[in-house]
């Protein structure tokens, strides 16, 4: 995160003496990336944050992947995975549905209440496509509702608590390092600039301290053995991980809604890029939102054909309808996959209709990936079988 906040009770100094009103020390713990050398938070629990009772495996869901063999654009139907919310919760019931070794796609329609759950293996950016939820951090609380990223930097535990009747219909976006607002919108100093289609003002941190006790387990994603290179823990700690009492810092999670992020347009076609929302290791985040679009008198509003010749193209569709993909059978709950490799546009009759048109209602998440994606079990059982040939003219 680019700026300093803090909640609770902390002492005037870093890494001195800080008490609680009967004389007992806190215990100060840092929060820290890349090794002391980048965004930090110190955190002051009223017990050791490092014990434990005991621990055991955890068998995380599907992992395995498979190569997008033979190449193809696909059209995967995430709705068809779920048929209720009952049973699931946010962080067990994930189904993979796309991957490589920088990132991973999951998705989730969930009502129950996750355990404690803590991702060591890299931050997580998980989209409500619709649903309300309480998500509990060791640094507070966020409520986050239907449109809002929510961002979980690597190792903090938190637990996902859906409210309200409707499901929780989670995409989540889990990398092998850490995601935060594109580059070119920050200043060296870190604050968004005056360019960037967002501001601070738009970023929503946690409430106050949770101050949760006795005895809990924590479910833990990490580094490991096997083909996925991921493993599964459950820590017994004897203190509830919520026991802060405050904290201080430039590292937490926080949420960000998709309708707060102001389009950028132009008088012809725009790139992919004025999109950007958030970058990884290998990968960017885009959103396409409801705006007005080229006003050039001879402009073709939807996208010229393009070949991705460095990335895969994720396109998750959440809302309105997508211009574009008219005539596809993608809707609602879709993700398109256009791999590298593969020239693709809009479907028939799509580039002609568009002309004229001055506003598209669309909302669609893309995860643009650098290296090739691979298919996830989920992504596996949604392939409808019949997009790739959606571009031949009947």
């Amino acid at each position: 995160m680019a700026y300093y906040q803090h909640r609770g009770d902390i002492p005037p100094k870093r890494h001195t003496q800080h008490r609680s009103p009967d004389g007992r020390l806190y215990f100060e713990e840092l929060m820290g990336e890349e090794g002391f050398s980048s965004d930090s938070s110190l955190l002051y629990h009223r017990e050791i944050p490092s014990a434990l009772s005991d621990a055991r495996p955890w068998a995380l869901p599907d992992q395995a992947t498979t190569p997008n063999d033979p190449l193809l654009p696909r059209h995967l139907k995430l709705h068809s995975l779920f048929q209720t919310g009952e049973g699931v919760d946010v962080v067990t019931g994930r189904r993979l549905v796309l991957g490589n070794d920088d990132v991973r796609i999951s998705y989730a329609v969930a009502q129950d209440p996750s355990p404690l759950y803590r991702n060591a293996v890299g931050d997580e950016c998980v989209y409500l496509e619709s649903g309300s939820a309480t998500i509990e951090t060791v640094f507070g609380a966020l409520e986050a509702v239907a449109g809002d990223y929510v961002l979980i930097p690597r190792a903090t535990t938190h637990r996902w608590l859906p409210t309200g009747d409707e499901p929780v219909r989670a995409y989540c976006i889990e990398a092998n390092s850490h995601i935060t607002p594109a580059r070119r919108y920050l200043s060296r100093f870190g604050q968004l600039l005056e360019h960037a289609p967002f501001c601070e003002r738009d970023l929503h941190g946690p409430g106050e301290p949770l101050l949760a006790e006795g005895e809990a387990e924590v479910y833990v994603k990490h580094r490991g053995g096997g083909p996925s290179g991921l493993a599964g823990s459950v820590h017994v700690v004897p203190h509830h991980p919520f026991d802060v009492v405050g904290w201080d810092g430039c590292l937490y999670p926080y949420r960000f809604n998709v309708a707060d992020f102001e389009p950028i347009t132009g008088r012809v076609h725009q790139p992919p890029p004025v999109h950007q929302v958030f970058e990884g290791n290998n990968f960017v985040i885009c959103n396409f939102v409801p705006r007005k679009v080229d006003y050039h008198p001879l402009s073709i509003p939807v996208p010229y054909y393009h070949s991705n010749v460095d990335s895969d193209e994720v396109m998750f569709y959440c809302g309105g309808d997508y211009e574009a993909r008219k005539g596809s059978g993608i809707g609602q709950g879709s993700i398109s996959l256009h791999p590298g490799g593969h020239s693709h546009g809009p479907q028939p009759g799509a580039y002609e209709r568009s002309i004229g048109v001055e506003f598209f209602d669309e909302l669609a998440v893309m995860v643009d990936t650098f290296r090739p994606l691979r298919l996830g079990e989920g992504g596996r059982a949604s392939d409808d079988g019949k997009y790739a040939w959606s571009w031949n003219r009947t």
